[in-house]
């Protein structure tokens, strides 16, 4: 699989350089072709350039591929088909179907070297294009493949699969404009107790627009709570004990459609300093519960942040 599209400015030796959300957008709808089609890797073989790992990212949690179930193996941007080759003959012969993700130029290379018959090229003398999969089937073991050993099963290329995603899952009936698994989301009420008074960690929303709490989308492969305790660390830069089941939930519209968002509580531990914090542009506020139940932008979510007293009490009666 070739990268999505890159915005413009990219340069080949940029291995930070960001996708398009065109080309995120495409990874996804390969995802969903991937999951349709019953091919779940359990080995990827992923270039180390940043824009090359999210196009991996964006297509796995499309297809709702457990990321803890694959072995991911990071080769440098600048691979040659040679090396590409090599990574190949090193997966694991336990692996039934791994997943190349890299740059048109050498995996062109590989696709000439491995395949039995010659591969139809477009205008540009390419097979490949951005987020474009080819999809083969090798009878041998991986250690053991040779020149023009792979028989040539699908080019599936995005522009010629559905616009918009399935939902509630592959198999639903009812489409939206993004992926299933963004309208299934996890929340996080950071607290701490300071002389016997409950306070929460608010932070301030990517415009400093309004107040917040830590909030994302329920990432595929984990729990509730382990994207919940993900978003937690990201974007508040704290860790601490996350709780087994959610003290409420809420909906909203977004994306042409509702997102539902579950809702838990951390007794926060450890707080990261500024210069550790990624998201440091944002502002982190220590409030009183119903202080923040003023601040907070969502009256749902407002509601919710209310009950952390009594809920505090019930757990510990």
């Amino acid at each position: 699989m070739q990268h999505g599209n890159v915005k413009r400015g990219y340069e080949k030796n940029d291995l930070a350089f960001e996708l398009k959300d065109k080309g995120k957008r495409n990874a996804q709808r390969i995802g969903i072709w991937l999951a349709t089609n019953n091919l779940s890797p359990d080995y990827i073989i992923c270039s180390a350039a940043e824009y090359v790992k999210t196009t991996m990212e964006k297509t796995c949690k499309a297809a709702g591929f457990n990321a803890k179930n694959i072995k991911l193996n990071t080769h440098a941007h600048n691979a040659s088909d040679a090396d590409i080759i090599d990574a190949i003959k090193g997966c694991p012969e336990k692996a039934k179907c791994i997943l190349i993700v890299g740059h048109d130029d050498a995996l062109e290379n590989v696709l000439s070297d491995l395949s039995k018959t010659t591969i139809p090229k477009n205008k540009k003398d390419k097979v490949l294009s951005p987020a474009a999969l080819v999809h083969f089937q090798i009878d041998c073991a991986w250690s053991e493949i040779s020149a023009h050993c792979a028989e040539l099963k699908n080019v599936i290329y995005p522009k010629k699969l559905p616009e918009f995603f399935p939902y509630p899952d592959i198999h639903g009936n009812e489409n939206r404009i993004r992926p299933a698994y963004y309208y299934r989301q996890s929340a996080v009420i950071p607290y701490r107790v300071e002389k016997d008074k409950t306070e929460v960690l608010i932070i301030s929303s990517s415009t400093d627009k309004h107040w917040l709490i830590p909030k994302g989308i329920h990432e595929p492969g984990l729990s509730a709570q382990e994207s919940a305790s993900n978003e937690a660390y990201e974007e508040a830069g704290v860790t601490g004990q996350i709780s087994e089941a959610e003290i409420g939930c809420y909906k909203y519209e977004k994306w042409e459609g509702v997102c539902a968002v579950s809702v838990f509580i951390m007794r926060v531990s450890s707080m990261l300093n500024e210069d550790q914090w990624k998201e440091s542009q944002r502002e982190r506020r220590w409030v009183a519960v119903q202080e923040a139940v003023k601040l907070i932008h969502n009256n749902d979510l407002a509601n919710i942040i209310a009950t952390l007293p009594k809920y505090l009490e019930q757990v510990a009666a």
